[in-house]
């Protein structure tokens, strides 16, 4: 989900043994972990395939953006696996140390979707939320699949 008047949006997976790298970036921190959730159901399907049918709210809280971002995904893969769906949409907002985000998806339909991999865990392993010199924020990390 892009932000008006910020910079282009995107995400990207990179590998890393037998698991996978999720980054997301983007002219926010907050659009940066957007992108990395879309990374995340990239691992499984294609983010266009997912129909927000059904949203739901989650809230993490950490003073350090890196830990922030492990328990967003984290959440996020939660999520995923104790109500079977996936997730393509996203809006988050923050409140000091809260995150507040707002998640939209759809079951798991097999037939469509095409799932292929289940990710268990974010990972500390490359571990990053930054923003670089020409203003744009990364934020990665190793997901377990």
């Amino acid at each position: 989900m892009l932000h008006d008047g910020s910079a282009a949006a995107s995400w990207e997976h990179f590998r890393h043994g037998a698991d996978i790298g999720i980054r997301g970036t983007g002219g926010s921190k907050l659009q940066a972990f957007e992108q990395a959730a879309l990374a995340l159901t990239a691992v499984v399907t294609e983010p266009e395939k997912v129909r927000a049918v059904h949203g739901f709210e989650i809230r993490c809280s950490s003073d350090d953006d890196e830990f922030l971002f492990l328990d967003w995904i984290n959440a996020l893969i939660y999520e995923m696996a104790t109500r079977g769906m996936l997730f393509g949409r996203f809006h988050l907002a923050q409140d000091g140390a809260t995150l507040h985000a707002s998640v939209w998806g759809e079951p798991v339909d097999v037939a469509r979707h095409c799932p292929a991999v289940e990710p268990k865990g974010a990972t500390l392993t490359e571990l990053k939320v930054k923003r670089s010199d020409n203003g744009i924020w990364t934020a990665q990390c190793v997901v377990d699949v």
